[in-house]
């Protein structure tokens, strides 16, 4: 896939940089460990660099210092809303975990940290609520840059994104580590050298900067100069591979940054542009601060942000405008700019009616107020108000093509006036298709208002939406509330307006040859003839908990034809956790060439079309088969209606219907879609009524059949959940054995919720009352190489994390892993030989002993872990454990296993794994 080419486009920066902050230790034993000087220069510095890096225009670079936790959302939302092109969200500060593993929290000014309370970071905001937010704009695409402690942890949030290609995340270090923020006089070690990448090339001569190569760059010379605060090798992470332009030095932008680092030759002494400190005294609330509260910018009114100050090195030297101002661009041209402002700042008051007062006041002042009743857009300058916004929920499969044909909506003639103004706006989101149909059934409660953490919609699903488009029609009838006395919507299903067959994408070179042998065939019939053309072959299906399509492939996996739910699990077993939509899939098995070459991916058949925008540049060209027993896709629009929200019902229903009306019809000419089906089309769907052709002939070489016979009809709903129930419990509870390496190397490895024993018992979650599991200690004594800390059987949690408590312990001594994991092995094998129960062997390792695993040992151990049948999970309490050919690597792939080390998040791998095995609730 191409750079992203931001250039040109509308686009954003949000720089958060917390350098104080009110509650710190030891003055505060809840507070923070305290504050970050370094964190001021870090801001300043890299606005000056992305101002001048040849990307963002004047303005596009907003600045927050220090913000409170209600300020810093508003500022968020607005940079979410106003991005088009680029929207790039850096933050520096402090980043908290509950405990090793768990989700990275990003603390504000006014954040505490409060053990034992349920929300033990007030605040401060999770990276979840941060991504839900970022994920709503109509932002091309988002780059996310966090410079804090524990960075790597937001790993594990991005997993969840449906449109994983638009989002790219540079993370300061890997997961569960803390980092020093270095001397107070200079910026954070890792964003002096991010903005030094930026401002002369990753070549050190000028050169384009992207984001692949800077990220690159940054791991080789952090790891190579830094360590983080547990001794080990200081290493950002990158998540996403979409490359995207962020930096061009040659556009002439100012050197302001010491370039002396360890190991660089000594570079010539460049002052830092002054950084004005926090006022460390100013303490308060919210409420107290003008920053806090202003629709854009980034400084209270008695501290101008640095775009309003002459720049260093500016030949011009004139001070730019305040915030305010730069809404006023010229007597000519300040309607159209006060209107959109107007307009943004509108939305927020709907969203918090108790800051209208303020907001209000702040409109009037600048000269706003009586504008919005006289001034508009057009030539004729008629008046333009705020187009009602409307939230669009969908399908994360289909999410990339209804945001298409939303925003062609857009600017279309249905949803302008005759004056030239916008009627409507929509934001469009997804979720996991399973959350959404319990959300609608049996959460509109707690949708409305959210009464705990554990329960909330708005923050798991997203917020109340006025449309809802499922993949499958058949979950509009599952979703529909069964008159529980607390139900709080209504559901309007306006049909059917598209659709798509799930398929076989078989790879070209292991295809069937005949186009008859194509179709025809039930989906045991189609994988039945392609093992006997490849042996090696392989299928993969997505999450069917996450998108309809995946749910509607188990459907005809669990068959008449199928020989029963354990044997057709095992059919699209695969290491590690299952992709979340069939793009991912299709766009990750080019990873490992062989693996593609090889294996047949279940997805809808429109993603033969539109869904092969990879970052590889090879990967295997693949032939649709299509199954008869597989129902297809029939994306459904519906209309959702709340209790009590019926302020302004006639215009939110107008404006649905019109924009309904619009993208249930076609007609489009020139290049220019007439309507939602036009887009539909060319994304790959066919007509939801007669033969089902398609709605724009795809291209020749996607590999699908315009006429492939009888296609199957949509799903029935009872068909639905009860394949999602069987799948739940496919195979029946699991069965887990934990090695505990607890040799004397273990020692600085051992205490605390990240330590062995610690990440060991998070893992538990994942297993239920029904589940068998024990622990052994490996460590060698005499002729033992492990002793039962945990028997193996049926064990509440709790009282299983009070054992380990008590036996584990480490002993001055090495281990025996050849006889620890052969002994292992022998052990699951015996227990599963008899069921077709689940099973799984956790190795928790520092390595130090590998040394001893090697040659002939290690070959015989991966021979014997191919041949049980039991997958190994190899978690490897270091950064190297899982380099290719290690020993940890080549076990855990002999066993179909999953190797995981601290460059990855380890225990949140571990838990996933673990919960693959069990029946519990995490």
């Amino acid at each position: 896939m191409p750079r992203f080419e931001p250039r040109g486009e509308v686009n954003r920066a949000l720089l958060v940089g917390v350098s104080a902050y009110d509650s710190t230790r030891p003055n505060d034993p809840h507070g923070v460990p305290g504050d970050l000087a370094a964190v001021a220069h870090n801001v300043s510095l890299l606005e000056e660099t992305l101002s001048h890096g040849g990307v963002f225009r004047k303005g596009e670079v907003v600045v927050s210092r220090s913000p409170y936790l209600d300020a810093f959302s508003e500022s968020l939302r607005i940079a979410a809303d106003e991005a088009e092109g680029l929207l790039l969200f850096y933050f520096a500060g402090h980043g908290a975990v509950p405990s090793a593993g768990d989700e990275l929290w990003l603390q504000m000014r006014n954040a505490r940290v409060v053990p034992g309370s349920r929300a033990v970071f007030p605040g401060a905001d999770p990276f979840s609520s941060v991504l839900t937010v970022l994920a709503t704009s109509r932002a091309r695409h988002v780059v996310v840059v966090l410079d804090c402690c524990n960075a790597g942890n937001a790993a594990q949030v991005c997993e969840a994104l449906a449109d994983r290609r638009r989002f790219s995340v540079l993370m300061s270090v890997q997961a569960n580590n803390r980092i020093d923020a270095g001397d107070d006089a200079t910026p954070t070690p890792f964003t002096a050298r991010l903005v030094r990448l930026l401002e002369e090339g990753v070549d050190g001569q000028g050169t384009d900067v992207g984001f692949r190569d800077l990220s690159e760059a940054l791991t080789a010379q952090m790891s190579a100069h830094h360590t983080t605060l547990r001794s080990e090798p200081w290493e950002p992470q990158r998540w996403g591979d979409t490359d995207v332009l962020l930096s061009r030095p040659s556009a002439g932008a100012p050197s302001g940054i010491p370039a002396a680092f360890p190991g660089d030759p000594p570079p010539p002494v460049r002052p830092l542009p002054s950084v004005e400190q926090p006022d460390e005294g100013a303490k308060g609330t919210a409420e107290s601060h003008g920053e806090q509260e202003r629709p854009s910018g980034s400084h209270p009114p008695e501290r101008p942000s640095s775009p309003s100050q002459p720049r260093p090195g500016d030949p011009t030297g004139a001070a730019e405008p305040p915030w305010w101002r730069r809404l006023l661009p010229g007597p000519r041209s300040w309607g159209p700019a006060a209107l959109s402002a107007a307009g943004r700042t509108l939305r927020l008051l709907r969203s918090r009616p108790r800051r209208t007062a303020l907001i209000a006041t702040v409109l009037v002042g600048a000269g706003l107020g009586g504008y919005l009743a006289s001034a508009g857009s057009g030539p004729d300058q008629s008046s333009c108000g705020p187009p009602l916004e409307l939230r669009l929920l969908t399908d994360p499969d289909i999410e990339s093509t209804v945001r298409t044909a939303a925003d062609a909506y857009l600017t279309s003639p249905a949803n302008t006036t005759s004056d030239g103004c916008r009627r409507s706006g929509i934001t469009v989101y997804s979720a996991g298709a399973t959350d959404a149909v319990t959300g609608f059934r049996d959460q509109s409660d707690p949708w409305q208002r959210p009464v705990s953490d554990d329960l909330d919609p708005q923050r798991d699903i997203g917020p109340q939406p006025d449309i809802w488009i499922p993949a499958s029609s058949a979950s509009v009838a599952r979703a529909q509330p069964v008159e529980p006395p607390r139900t709080y919507l209504t559901l309007e299903s306006h049909g059917p307006f598209a659709y798509s067959p799930i398929v076989l994408a078989v790879p070209q070179n292991i295809a069937e040859d005949s186009v008859d042998d194509r179709t025809g065939g039930s989906l045991a019939v189609l994988r039945k003839k392609l093992v006997q053309r490849q042996e090696d072959a392989d299928v993969r299906r997505t999450d069917p908990e996450f998108t309809d399509s995946a749910l509607l492939a188990t459907v005809g996996l669990y068959g008449p034809q199928a020989d029963g739910v354990s044997r057709a699990e095992g059919s699209v077993a695969q290491p590690g956790p299952p992709s979340h939509t069939g793009s991912d899939l299709l766009c990750t098995l080019p990873d490992d060439r062989a693996v593609d070459d090889r294996t047949a991916a279940l997805v809808p058949e429109f993603l033969m079309v539109s869904g092969v925008g990879c970052d590889r540049p090879t990967r295997s060209r693949r032939m649709a088969e299509y199954p008869t027993d597989v129902p297809a896709l029939d994306p459904t629009f519906v209309r959702v209606r709340w209790e009590d929200a019926d302020r302004d019902r006639a215009a939110r229903d107008e404006a649905v219907d019109r924009f309904r009306s619009w993208l249930t019809q076609g007609g489009g000419h020139g290049g220019k879609p007439g309507g939602g089906l036009d887009v539909f089309g060319q994304d790959g769907f066919r007509a939801v009524s007669g033969a089902h052709d398609f709605l724009a002939a795809p291209d020749t070489g996607a590999g699908t059949l315009a006429h492939p016979g009888a296609l199957p009809a949509p799903a029935a709903a009872d068909a639905m959940t009860t394949a999602l129930r069987r799948y739940r419990n496919a195979n029946g509870p699991g069965r887990v054995l934990f090695l505990l390496d607890s040799s004397g190397s273990m020692g600085g490895l051992w205490e605390g919720p990240g330590g062995a024993p610690g990440i060991l018992k998070q893992s538990l979650g994942g297993l239920g009352d029904r589940d068998e599991y024990g622990v052994w200690a490996v460590a060698s004594h005499g002729d033992s190489s492990s002793r039962v800390l945990l028997p193996f059987d049926r064990h509440r949690r709790a009282d299983a994390e009070r054992t380990i408590d008590r036996t584990a312990a480490v002993q001055d001594t090495e281990t025996d892993p050849y006889a620890a994991l052969t002994a292992a092995l022998d052990y699951m094998a015996g227990r599963g030989k008899d069921d077709d129960r689940p099973q799984l062997i956790v190795y928790v390792t520092d390595d130090e002993d590998n040394n001893h695993l090697t040659g002939a040992q290690l070959d015989g151990l991966v021979e014997s872990a191919g041949d049980k049948g039991v997958p190994v999970v190899m978690a490897a309490l270091d950064s190297g454990g899982c380099h290719r050919g290690k020993p940890d690597a080549r076990v855990s792939d002999a066993s179909g296993g999953r190797c995981l080390d601290t460059k990855t998040d380890l225990v949140a791998g571990l838990r996933d794994e673990v919960a693959r095995t069990g029946t519990g609730d995490e």
